[in-house]
Formats: structure tokens, C-alpha cells, sequence
């Protein structure tokens, strides 16, 4: 199995290899919004966002923490060498995923009433069935994850990603016209409310047969490493074998911080759904149609777009806690500082420039990826993507240190700090929309309050709980300055390359091709990495090779 030379072991690779496939299968569910849209219309997607946010809690409950929990776990027993015992949590895991996830299915199915307004339940029941496969998915994904190899988990995500567009895109079109007739959206209300929700039915359709396919490839992957696992075993010269009582125990005692850490971490966007869709026109005369029309351009292409570089801090995070685990079962302290300073660096090395980009460019990207949309449509999915953009450094820090700090064993702190952070927003989104003319702007607000809390929060327990005080120049103001520079040279290629094209389409890939030139120019120049720090990415070597060509190192 791959994950045992030494560059395997890099996990600034791993997390390069992780963000890599986490970027291309966001590429590919954000190219396909657009003729998703097309068939659903923007209520479709309200109505497929809002019930997919409650399936997410429920998901992140039952099974979506699962593979950072056995991925901890399991590296811990790895790290001293205890093949049998780890491989006793994964069968232990597999069970208590399927006893969990029978009862999450089973709620989220009955209950979807509770959660969405009527014209969405029917959307959110089809989600219901998805939370039973994962959680097995998510074990095997936390196995490999344990082992340090994330090649199997990143080629699973985009598998996953490509079922779910080929069968969301088919499933749509097929119960849209078996209901309807054709595509064509009804003149009546009724009829405009019918196209939406058999659109989204088929959407959430789309998301469990991804599931299944990313499932189905991990099970195969499993069962051709099996004989490794086994050799691994043999080898154990370990006496002491766990029951399988204690590991039960153990793994509640692990996954239930976890569960609830993400789940509040991940509550805010539930919240602020319900908050609009649900309570906003109880108090305010509002239009529902287009409230959710709203709402779908606002998830479904805003928070969609400034979603793919925070790929990156999730990845990064999967793959630096095994290592921490480790190095803190073996009491390395000062390694395990190295590796969070490490991570840290590479992330705010990504998303700032990330972060900025999405701010200039945000109308030309938003048109480029969503071309048949109109005027007034991009130009409200253009302004909330401004409004985000800063959440996504934010966000990325805040993901990336709660991953630290369950990796360091202060698994309750990204709990408390996402409750606080949670009160904060929600004490700033209310009076929005209460008492502004905001509307769904309230939202993309709501989001950075949150995000900029939790970063706050969790930069302060990380640092209280292994000592550690973040390097400032070249993570954080290097990248900044040159990102602004960058931002510089981007806007003005884009309006000169505009003016000459007439083409929004067009002008946009010189202008992002000149950036991130540009800020990889800028960084080098003002030394934010070295040739070693350069060579831990993905294709490092030939990006030195570049640098010293270029004179830049």
C-alpha cells in the first residue's frame, strides 16, 4: 500500500495530493450548478439547498466526523505499532457506523417535516437514505487516512462527484418530464413549484448515488490491500488485544467530540437557512418564491464558488492529524509544533491569494462559470461573492486549527468555541433581517462574523494548549502583500484584455494565468519560502526548476 516512503510521508504532500482531488470534484459540482440550474431554476436550488443543509447536520452527526475520528484513533495504535488493534477499531467502526446511520436515516426520513417548509420535505426525505451508506465510506476513508495515504480518499471524492452530476443531471430532467411533460417551467404557481421540487428530488437522487460509487470504490480498494493489512498483523508482537467492548467505548468516547464540534462548526449554515427561509416571512411580508430564488443563487453559486479553495485547509487538516496524533503519543512536542507552524503557512499560502482573486474577479468568474444565467441574477451571485471572500481565510484558519486542537486531544474546545461563535452571528444576523434592507447580503455577513470569531477563538486555544505561537511575516504578511499586488496586476489585465475582446469570458484567464504568476513572483521575492519549503508541494521539484530559471531563487 502506498504511504510508507519518505515522501509519502511528507504530509504537506498528502495534503497536497487530498486538496488536489478536493478541488478538482468541487470544480466538477460547481460546473455542473449551471445546467443543474437550467433544469431546476434558481427556486429548484433553494429548495435542494435548504433541505441538503439539514441533511448535512444530520449527516455530520451520524457520519461525517467519522473518518477524522478513525483516523486519529487508529494512528494512534499505528504509531506504537498495535496492527491488530487498529485493525479491531476499523471492524468496530464499520458497526457502530451502521447502527448510527440506520437510526440518522430513519430520523431524517420521519422528521423532515420538523426541519424544511412542505415543498422541500419531499426533497429532504431522498437525502434520508444517503446518511447509512457514508458512514461506511467514511471509515474506510479514515483507515487509509491512518495509514498516512490519501490517494485512495482524494480518487474516491472525485468518483463521487461525477456520479452524482451525470445521475443529479439525468434524474432531474427524467422526474421533471415524467411529472410535467417537458422542461418548460409552468405558467402557474403550482406548476412552478411542482418543476422545482421534482428538480431538486432528482438533484439529492444525483448526491446518494455518488455516495454509493465513492463506497464501492473504497470496498474494492480495501479488499486489494487486504493482504497487507493482514502481513501487518501477523507482525504485531503486541499481547495485549482490545475487546471489542473497550474499542466501542473508545470510539464513542472519540467521535462524540468530534460529532459535536463539526456539527456546531457546520450549524451556522442550517441556522441562517432556517432564519430566512422559515422565520423571516413568519415576521416580515416577503415573496416566497422569491426568497428561496435567493437563497439558491446565494448557496448554490456563491457559497459554492468561495467553497473550492477552502478545499485546501480540509485536506491540509485530514492530513496533518495523524501526524499529530502521533508525534504526541510519542511525546515529540516540538515536532508536532513544526508540523502545525507547517500547516498553517501552506494554507494562509493558498487562501489569501484565493481570497482576494474571488473579491476582483468575482463577476467575471461568477459569469464564466455560470453563462446562461442573466444580468441580474450574476450580478447578485457577483456581489455576495465579494462579500464572502474574506470568510474563506477565515475559514480555512478556523477549519484548520479545530482539526489542531482534536489532534492535540482538546477535542471539547472547537466546541465551545463554535457555540460562542454561533451566538455571535446569530446576534448580528437577526437585527439584519429584521431591520435592514439587506436580505440575503445578511447571510454572506452572518458568515465572515462567524468565521472571523471562530478563527479568533481557536488561534487562542491552540496556542494555550501546546504553547505554540504562529511565525507572522511569512505566513501571514508576505502572502498578503503579495496578494495584493497580485489583485493589482489581475484587475488591470482583465479591464485592459475587456476592452480589447469585449468578452468578460475571455478576459478572465489571462488576468487569472498574469496573478497567480505574479504572486508566485512575489512570494519568492520577498522570501516567503525557501527551496526546501518548495519542494514539500505537489510537483515541488519542477517548481523550484521554474524559480531559479525565472532568477526568483
Amino acid at each position: 500500500m502506498a504511504g510508507n516512503g519518505s515522501r509519502k510521508n511528507n504530509f504537506i504532500m498528502q495534503a497536497g495530493i487530498l486538496a488536489a482531488a478536493g478541488i478538482i470534484s468541487r470544480m466538477i459540482g460547481l460546473l455542473y450548478k449551471s445546467p443543474l440550474m437550467n433544469i431546476i431554476g434558481e427556486t429548484g436550488m433553494g429548495y435542494y439547498s435548504a433541505a441538503y443543509n439539514y441533511y448535512t447536520i444530520v449527516l455530520l452527526i451520524a457520519s461525517y466526523s467519522i473518518p477524522s475520528a478513525i483516523s486519529k484513533v487508529i494512528a494512534q495504535k499505528l504509531g506504537v505499532k498495535e496492527y491488530r488493534n487498529a485493525h479491531r477499531i476499523f471492524l468496530c467502526a464499520i458497526g457502530y457506523v451502521l447502527a448510527v446511520g440506520t437510526a440518522a436515516s430513519l430520523f431524517l426520513y420521519f422528521g423532515a417535516g420538523l426541519f424544511v417548509a412542505k415543498e422541500a420535505i419531499p426533497v429532504l426525505r431522498v437525502f434520508a437514505p444517503t446518511v447509512f451508506v457514508y458512514g461506511v465510506l467514511g471509515v474506510l476513508r479514515g483507515y487509509f487516512q491512518a495509514h498516512k495515504s490519501m490517494a485512495q480518499t482524494s480518487v474516491s471524492q472525485i468518483l463521487e462527484q461525477i456520479a452524482n452530476v451525470v445521475v443529479s443531471l439525468l434524474m432531474a430532467r427524467f422526474l421533471i418530464i415524467s411529472q410535467l411533460g417537458s422542461l418548460a417551467v409552468p405558467e402557474d404557481a403550482a406548476g412552478r413549484v411542482e418543476h422545482a421540487v421534482k428538480g431538486a428530488m432528482g438533484s439529492a437522487v444525483g448526491t446518494g448515488a455518488g455516495v454509493v460509487a465513492g463506497l464501492v470504490f473504497m470496498g474494492g480498494i480495501y479488499g486489494l490491500n487486504y493482504g497487507y493489512f493482514q502481513r501487518k498483523i501477523k507482525k504485531d508482537r503486541h499481547q495485549e488485544v482490545d475487546s471489542y467492548k473497550t474499542i466501542l467505548k473508545m470510539i464513542v468516547a472519540v467521535v462524540t467530540p468530534f460529532i459535536l464540534s463539526t456539527a456546531v462548526y457546520n450549524l451556522n449554515v442550517s441556522l441562517n437557512s432556517w432564519l430566512y427561509t422559515k422565520l423571516l416571512p413568519a415576521i416580515r411580508e416577503v415573496d416566497g418564491e422569491a426568497l428561496h430564488a435567493n437563497y439558491g443563487v446565494f448557496s448554490g453559486m456563491s457559497v459554492t464558488i468561495s467553497n473550492i479553495p477552502i478545499a485546501f485547509s480540509s485536506a491540509m487538516a485530514a492530513a496533518m492529524l495523524p501526524y499529530v496524533s502521533q508525534l504526541l503519543a510519542a511525546k515529540k512536542i516540538e515536532e508536532a509544533r513544526d508540523k502545525i507552524g507547517a500547516a498553517v503557512k501552506s494554507t494562509m499560502m493558498i487562501s489569501i491569494p484565493s481570497a482576494v482573486g474571488l473579491f476582483v474577479l468575482a463577476k467575471p468568474v461568477t459569469l464564466l462559470l455560470f453563462p446562461t444565467r442573466g444580468d441580474e441574477v450574476v450580478d447578485m451571485a457577483a456581489k455576495l461573492l465579494m462579500t464572502l471572500a474574506f470568510s474563506v481565510v477565515l475559514y480555512a484558519l478556523s477549519t484548520l486549527n479545530s482539526t489542531i486542537l482534536q489532534g492535540l486531544g482538546r477535542v471539547n474546545a472547537p466546541i465551545y468555541n463554535a457555540g460562542a461563535a454561533l451566538l455571535v452571528q446569530t446576534a448580528v444576523t437577526v437585527p439584519l433581517l429584521l431591520f435592514t434592507q439587506l436580505g440575503i447580503y445578511s447571510l454572506a455577513i452572518a458568515s465572515t462574523v462567524f468565521s472571523g470569531t471562530m478563527c479568533l477563538l481557536n488561534q487562542r486555544s491552540v496556542r494555550k494548549a501546546i504553547g505554540y505561537r504562529q511565525e507572522i511575516t511569512k505566513s501571514f504578511a508576505v502572502p498578503c502583500a503579495a496578494s495584493v499586488l497580485m489583485g493589482m496586476a489581475a484587475w488591470a489585465v482583465y479591464e485592459g484584455v475587456l476592452m480589447l475582446v469585449k468578452s468578460p469570458r475571455i478576459a478572465v484567464f489571462p488576468a487569472v494565468i498574469v496573478g497567480a504568476a505574479v504572486y508566485f513572483a512575489m512570494v519568492l521575492l520577498f522570501r516567503g519560502l525557501t527551496e526546501s519549503e518548495l519542494k514539500g508541494f505537489p510537483k515541488g521539484y519542477l517548481l523550484v526548476k521554474l524559480a531559479k530559471r525565472c532568477r526568483l531563487l
